[in-house]
């Protein structure tokens, strides 16, 4: 049985969704035969219950505190992605999209009644504590998670700068409950990352897409150029997991960035403002230099959208695990100058035409989850060299022998992130294709 999953970000913050817009509320736009259509039997049933529990209910509730109810139980009955956004979880999102929050740094979902980690945040508090994807926190303080709807365990999990909580996690190959303290702080997420590989290859850290990801994309891209031999980058390395999505212009660019021409995504919808295209501009950051995305199980809408661009324009092999598969588009629709709706208006569609709602995005290259362990090197493996009268090479030109940093570096490499050691492989060996072909 498939179980329901319902996304969010502790802290709120930032928006597993694609947001295409910031509308102002629809109510005052309808006409005298719109309202003349309004279900009024139905709306009939609603005044007499909400009545009754004006009256009858055990203890006194305000008239605000009902219709926000109502609003939101109408909400969560259409999908887990739209909800009803009150002041202070429409200023937290607002903040989230410019990479600022508060709260613990992990994004959570729920499953089986109980907050799932999606992914911990690099560098918050709850990835330095040990959080990990995958994790069940069943108890938050004294607090079981038990029969809290995911906005109450939101509520327990936010707090004041400094202060503290006790989550009670069940981890997978854990023998029992662990107990992790963290510490709350206010989030602030860069969302892009870099570092330089054997002198030749660059590696990108997507976390978030938020508003500025692109201009920080190109700012990281021209530092990589800077610092490889020759000025230029023979591949690239885009890593997209763990990264939930985001804003849907973040993902539209760093997508733009990598591809010269066509289609990047369109999206598909009842009303007009939801049929949307973006195509690509005739620009490519790393001059046709082969590039591997890889990709999990928490990379999701945002992250998709990129994933399956460069896939279906064939300019970049996906590789890891099949990606979380949240195809919908939220729009943010402003109802009043503190209060909005997070309401799905329509799916996004890749190139191609696929739409990757409850499916996915399938890599070229599947990695299972695997751990490498270093080999013990204290005996090196005798070769015909250090045999005693071993004939010469023979060849005129010297070949320097090398002390072997290299592969240490690869070993170490491959224990600690082993799919990022399969990536700069793989695209080692793309670029030696491309070398030849030219």
């Amino acid at each position: 049985m498939l179980m329901k999953r319902t996304i969010a970000i502790l802290a709120l913050g930032i928006i597993t969704g694609v947001g295409l817009s910031l509308g102002t509320g629809v109510w005052a736009d309808r006409d005298r035969s719109q309202l003349a259509t309004l279900p009024t039997a139905e709306l009939r049933t609603f005044t007499e219950v909400f009545d009754r529990i004006k009256k009858n209910y055990v203890e006194e509730v305000d008239d605000k505190t009902l219709i926000e109810n109502a609003i939101r139980g109408m909400l969560s009955g259409l999908d887990p992605h739209s909800t009803y956004m009150d002041e202070s979880t429409y200023k937290d999102l607002r903040e989230g999209t410019k990479g600022e929050f508060g709260g613990l740094g992990i994004q959570v979902g729920m499953e089986d009644g109980f907050v799932k980690v999606i992914s911990p945040i690099d560098d918050t508090p709850a990835y330095h504590a040990g959080v990990k994807s995958g994790d069940l926190i069943i108890r938050l303080d004294s607090q079981p998670v038990k029969g809290l709807s995911l906005s109450q365990a939101v509520k327990l999990m936010k707090g004041k700068p400094g202060t503290s909580i006790l989550l009670t996690i069940v981890r997978e190959g854990a023998e029992k409950p662990l107990k992790i303290k963290v510490v709350r702080d206010v989030i602030k997420t860069k969302s892009v990352r870099s570092k330089l590989y054997n002198d030749h290859y660059g590696y990108i850290r997507i976390t978030t897409f938020q508003i500025n990801t692109a201009s920080d994309l190109l700012k990281e891209l021209k530092k990589l150029r800077k610092a490889a031999t020759g000025g230029k980058l023979d591949g690239l390395v885009l890593d997209l997991r763990n990264n939930p999505g985001g804003v849907l212009r973040g993902a539209v660019n760093v997508s733009d960035a990598f591809l010269r021409e066509g289609l990047i995504v369109y999206t598909q919808g009842r009303v007009d403002d939801a049929e949307m295209s973006y195509k690509a501009s005739p620009d490519d950051q790393i001059n046709d230099a082969p590039i591997v995305v890889l990709v999990n199980g928490g990379s999701a809408s945002a992250s998709e959208i990129v994933a399956g661009a460069l896939q279906d324009h064939k300019r970049a092999i996906i590789m890891g695990t099949p990606t979380f598969g949240k195809g919908s588009v939220q729009s943010i629709l402003q109802l009043d100058r503190t209060t909005a709706l997070k309401l799905t208006t329509a799916r996004y569609f890749t190139p191609a035409g696929r739409s990757i709602q409850a499916e996915g995005i399938v890599p070229d290259v599947l990695l299972d989850s695997v751990k490498v362990t270093a080999v013990d090197t204290q005996f090196d493996q005798i070769k015909e060299r250090d045999l005693s009268g071993h004939l010469s090479n023979g060849s005129k030109v010297n070949s320097e022998r090398k002390d072997g940093k290299e592969s240490i570096k690869a070993t170490n490499l491959a224990s600690e992130d082993y799919p990022l050691f399969e990536a700069l492989n793989l695209l080692k060996g793309l670029q030696m294709v491309q070398a030849r072909a030219k």
